[in-house]
């Protein structure tokens, strides 16, 4: 089934390609790990296969963009049960809230979504149990106008993926292979031990 590096590596990239284009696709949250040893479930936007870059958006308040801004060190992990495989992919991540990238990200999503940059900020502490954000968008979609101020808290995070870590799970025995990216944008591969 996987007998070539270039076979996993093409994989690699149309999974993740599935993975930002199908809510139903167990890699479509990874789990994003930031240089300062924290993790989080996000929702992976996109995927440019080019580039090898991943898309996410953030709420530039949160504490991971001051991490990301910090140490640009990023890893991600992405598992899919049924097909026992495992992605870790390590790269330079990137905030960004401003620019084409982050207009066009900010016009496709939708006023539903956007409301969640109308709240607080990720992490700000709370007397009780809250969503964060003001009572007369609980449960409700704003208008345009209404999102305005919600736009200034919206970022993207760029993750350049330079080193690919992939694990297949099998009875027969497990399979592995590491892929890392030159600074040609070239991709070496090799197989390793599980």
């Amino acid at each position: 089934m996987f007998e070539s590096l270039d076979e996993i590596r093409a994989d690699c990239a149309a999974r993740l390609i599935r993975a930002a284009r199908d809510r139903k696709s167990p890699m479509h949250t990874p789990v994003i790990v930031t240089a300062d040893v924290d993790a989080r479930v996000m929702v992976l936007r996109a995927f440019d296969s080019a580039s090898w870059t991943l898309r996410l958006h953030t709420d530039s308040r949160a504490p991971k963009a001051a991490a990301i801004a910090a140490d640009p060190r990023v890893a991600a992990v992405l598992y899919d049960k049924g097909a026992k495989i495992q992605m870790r992919l390590r790269g330079e991540g990137q905030i960004l809230t401003a620019g084409p990238q982050v207009d066009a990200a900010w016009a496709a999503s939708t006023n539903f979504a956007r409301r969640c940059y109308l709240g607080d900020a990720p992490g700000a502490a709370s007397d009780g149990p809250t969503s964060g954000l003001p009572p007369e968008f609980e449960g409700v979609e704003p208008d345009d106008e209404q999102l305005l101020p919600a736009r200034e808290n919206f970022a993207v995070l760029l993750i350049t993926v330079n080193a690919v870590d992939w694990l297949y799970l099998a009875h027969t025995g497990h399979l592995r292979a590491q892929f890392t990216r030159a600074s040609d944008g070239a991709w070496e591969g090799r197989w390793v031990a599980p």
